[in-house]
């Protein structure tokens, strides 16, 4: 699909890994260990890094021995955290070629390929069997696909019956449209955020059952206003702030499948 190659476009880059190894080399020594604590302030970089995650993992309880499927696993900083905190075996699919080229030098860096598997595909038509997977979740991904609807679905698809999801979604909020270039894309074609009721709609009409529902707002625009700050301290210019984007709504989900008939 063209959206999905602007998709790719836009977040592709070489070299991922080696800049990734470099920057911990460099601030924390050439013999530090590669792990995946050490990691985490490069390797995560969605809204709010490692942060994001462990409040997204709390909301899902990954058990050990589950089979967990990251969608948008982007270069696999949650892949990894997860599978080596929990003792899951977790799959990333992703749509970005140099984003698994590097999830899987660094899977490799880390000594977590048993446990870790990348998958280079589309969330739109997830490269995996159905009812694999006992959770899956995904971090700042829909915001890209338009056709929101099937992405629900595949992620329905791909649990067991009872499986649990977890999303951390950015929607549309009351100021219309974002100032472009945002952090996801670079215009507005490869940008579809939807409200938070339509999201509600179109997971339960893939067949999910929403248990938790929060909007975290206030938390981003706060991370948002202190990263401002540090900026500010250090005398780093910026640009003017997307005074649309700060009014979009974030939200975090905790959905499970209906008992399928």
């Amino acid at each position: 699909m063209e959206i999905e190659a602007d998709v790719a476009r836009h977040y592709g880059t070489a070299g991922i890994a080696a800049r990734v190894l470099a920057a911990l080399r460099e601030a924390q020594g050439a013999d530090a260990p590669v792990t995946v604590d050490g990691l985490a302030p490069l390797d995560q970089f969605h809204g709010r890094g490692p942060a994001a995650t462990r409040e997204l993992v709390a909301l899902l309880q990954p058990q050990a021995g589950e089979r967990l499927l990251d969608i948008g696993s982007g270069i696999g900083g949650p892949v990894r955290w997860i599978a080596a905190k929990f003792d899951c075996h977790v799959t990333g699919v992703d749509l970005t070629p140099e984003f698994c080229e590097a999830a899987e030098a660094l899977n490799q860096a880390t000594g977590l390929t048993e446990r870790v598997r990348i998958i280079r595909g589309s969330a739109l038509a997830l490269p995996v069997p159905d009812g694999a997977f006992d959770a899956a979740y995904s971090q700042n991904v829909v915001m890209n696909i338009a056709d929101k609807a099937l992405f629900y679905r595949e992620a329905f698809r791909a649990l067991r019956p009872g499986g649990r999801l977890a999303l951390a979604n950015l929607c549309a909020g009351t100021g219309g449209e974002p100032y472009y270039p945002v952090p996801w894309a670079t215009t507005r074609e490869t940008s579809f955020l939807a409200t938070p009721e339509e999201m509600r709609t179109d997971l339960r009409a893939a067949g999910f059952e929403i248990v938790d529902f929060r909007d975290t707002t206030a938390a981003i625009a706060e991370s948002q206003r202190r990263q401002r700050e540090r900026l500010r301290l250090r005398h780093v210019g910026h640009a003017r702030s997307p005074r649309r984007l700060h009014r979009a709504r974030v939200a975090d989900i905790l959905a499970k499948e209906r008992a399928r008939r």
